[in-house]
């Protein structure tokens, strides 16, 4: 029996047959050497025997010493072991749940009771109870094992091993912390831009560019030490900013206030500066955070100036400010600059196809017809994109007009005959839009890479790729209107713009004007006038544009929902399961602002398309635009919509008073 508990004392590797195999040979050879030592010598063989004796004995004494060390050494290991897991499930910053089939809490390791306060107990009670937070990541199916829950004050990783129905809580604050503190810290880097600075001091002298100087450097200085930014002025209209996350987080906060109050304070003296800013962060490389930056200034100065975009890698931008209309910077030498341009890339072209936004306009079928002109001026193949299925009554009844005038109408083609006859070598012209995804034909831009944009509208994120030439003015009336002065500036023998399409653009720009009373510059009674003397035919443009009784109906039926949402805020809505077309909301809307009391008008109504369209209008106190990016659209700041897809009217109408309240406060 002794013996056996012996045996079992040993290691198992002590019993292995490879081991007690090269034993037994060493014995054996030891064994024929002493029978071979005898053989020669007697004396030899006992000298031998003894030796091999003493040697045995040596071996199992040092190997019976060295495998009580080792058990020895054995047995202390395992008991270090299991007193570390003992103390590590009682100190180390992990946190231990047990629950039952009911998700109460049965069992709770030290640790995490060292963390609860002494009223606080969490035993045989629901885990919703406890932390709601912690049961929410219990039940969700597609949970990962980098949540993050907050309890008492600490932060805990949480693991789930379902096996056990068990939760595991890392104890992770002070690396929240660090990584809070990081992420507060990382550098944003902005460029700011004085938009009109050249046109205010042109007519001052030196003394009063000097003072004009002097004020905005204590004006950006106080701003710079309140909010922690550094700032350079690197040229006459220019600054470098450098700041942290958390101190845009704080300028966000307060809406970029800077550019209301530079505006304010300078409109005191007479000098009403207009500022843009282009904000960038989460890039590592500052590199890439100043070319981010500086796309975000151009994406803010394309929209027409005053305002400040905020935008992340990979993240959709933040507009601020916005809240005036841009400023007219539009020079004649400009617009030379860009006809001069634009007859270069259209004389290097095989074919030309212009298009306008779906469900066009008057100002979209106007400016297209116009852009063709000069093409045809240049004796270049040219046609213009019209789907007829979606056409509103104004623009069919204008279509019915083009008809007659064959040379006109034989460059009419369909999205899909486009499509068909579109090569790599052609050109494609958006007009009245800058989105592809609003295009009549969006397939034109993937089958060539030669584009050019002419809009009105301010620019958007969503934007044609590597553009050949772009030229977005978002002060002038109507896309019409930009079309109308490249014809001054056409070098050809061409045929001239014919009365059909004079009345066209004439068309767009009094649809966009609201017959002259909306966003109207003296740039736009130029165009008017110059439409006029080659033919625009106004009566014609009055007939195309009255409306069906029924559709007069329509609107009062929708005004007859008017509710305001807030002092100068008016809502309207359709009936859920009536259709309206679009032409009829924006009319609508229209009518709004004529009535006492309303500021900005929004009118929702269901679409053909089983969309919920929104159109909207303000006289410019507000920002309607800003409002309907928030909701998917965009526009002008005093002439926006959108379209939501998957809602009802009545869901529609409570995002947009969320919309609007969460933005004008």
């Amino acid at each position: 029996m002794n013996n056996k508990k012996k045996e079992k004392q040993f290691p198992e590797f002590m019993n292995h047959p490879s081991l007690r195999f090269s034993i037994l040979i060493v014995v054996i050879t030891q064994i024929i050497m002493v029978v071979l030592s005898f053989t020669a010598y007697i004396w030899l063989g006992f000298l031998m025997l003894i030796l091999f004796v003493i040697i045995i004995l040596i071996a199992w004494k040092f190997g019976s010493d060295y495998l009580r060390e080792l058990n020895s050494y054995i047995l202390n290991l395992s008991y270090r072991i299991k007193r570390g897991e003992q103390e590590a499930l009682i100190k180390m910053p992990i946190g231990i749940i047990l629950l039952n089939d009911e998700n109460e809490i049965e069992w709770v390791n030290p640790y995490l009771q060292t963390q609860l306060s002494d009223e606080e107990n969490v035993l045989n009670e629901p885990l919703d109870k406890v932390n709601e937070e912690l049961a929410i990541y219990l039940m969700d199916s597609e949970r990962n094992d980098k949540q993050i829950v907050e309890w008492n004050g600490k932060k805990y990783q949480v693991t789930v091993q379902t096996d056990l129905n068990a939760l595991y809580l890392l104890d992770i604050t002070e690396y929240a912390t660090v990584k809070e503190e990081y992420e507060e810290n990382r550098p944003v880097i902005g460029w700011l831009f004085l938009d009109n600075y050249d046109e205010i001091t042109q007519g001052l002298d030196d003394r009063g560019v000097s003072g004009f100087n002097s004020m905005l450097t204590t004006y950006f200085s106080n701003w710079g030490r309140q909010h922690g930014i550094f700032y350079k002025r690197t040229s006459d209209d220019r600054y470098f900013l450098l700041l942290s996350r958390k101190e845009l987080r704080r300028i966000e906060n307060e809406k970029f206030n800077i550019i209301d109050n530079i505006r304010e304070r300078t409109s005191k003296r007479n000098l009403p500066l207009t500022i843009s800013m282009g904000i960038a962060y989460g890039e590592d490389s500052f590199d890439k955070l100043s070319e981010l930056a500086q796309s975000n200034l151009d994406l803010a100065l394309g929209r027409g100036g005053d305002q400040a975009i905020v935008k992340a890698v990979n993240e959709e931008p933040r507009y601020y400010g916005g809240k005036t209309n841009p400023m007219e910077k539009r020079t004649r030498v400009r617009s030379r600059m860009i006809s001069q341009a634009m007859q270069k890339i259209m004389t290097d072209s095989d074919q030309i196809f212009v298009m306008g936004h779906k469900n066009p306009d008057m100002d979209s079928i106007g400016s297209g017809l116009g852009v063709a002109r000069i093409a045809k001026m240049l004796k270049k193949s040219v046609y213009v994109v019209v789907d007829n299925e979606d056409l509103g009554s104004d623009v069919t009844k204008l279509m019915d007009e083009i008809k007659k005038h064959e040379q006109v109408h034989s460059n009419i083609v369909s999205p899909n005959k486009a499509e068909e006859m579109i090569t790599e070598g052609d050109l494609v012209i958006l007009v009245d839009h800058h989105k592809p995804v609003l295009s009549i034909a969006p397939n034109l831009l993937k089958k060539t890479n030669r584009n050019i944009v002419i809009d009105h509208h301010r620019r958007g994120e969503d934007f044609t790729e590597n553009p050949l030439l772009v030229y977005i003015e978002p002060y002038a009336s109507s896309t019409a209107e930009l079309v109308t002065e490249l014809f001054e500036y056409v070098t050809s023998d061409g045929d001239p713009i014919n009365r059909i399409e004079a009345t066209a653009l004439l068309g767009g720009i009094v649809v966009d004007t609201n017959n002259f009373s909306l966003r109207t510059g003296s740039r736009t009674f130029d165009a008017a006038s110059y439409l006029q003397s080659v033919g625009a035919n106004s009566t014609m443009i009055q007939r195309l544009l009255k409306e069906d009784p029924e559709n007069y109906l329509q609107r009062s039926r929708i005004i007859e929902n008017l509710e305001f949402v807030r002092d100068g805020v008016a809502i309207a809505a359709g009936e859920d399961n009536d259709v309206y077309p679009p032409v009829t909301s924006a009319q609508t809307a229209d009518t709004m602002l004529s009535m006492s009391g309303v500021e900005a008008a929004f009118v929702v109504t269901r679409r053909s398309d089983d969309m919920v369209g929104i159109s909207a209008r303000s006289l410019g106190k507000i920002n309607v635009q800003i409002i309907m990016e928030k909701m998917g659209g965009g526009g002008h700041l005093s002439n926006a919509a959108t379209q939501i897809d998957g809602k009802s009217v009545s869901e529609t109408i409570e995002e947009l008073k969320e919309v609007i309240h969460s933005e004008l406060n």
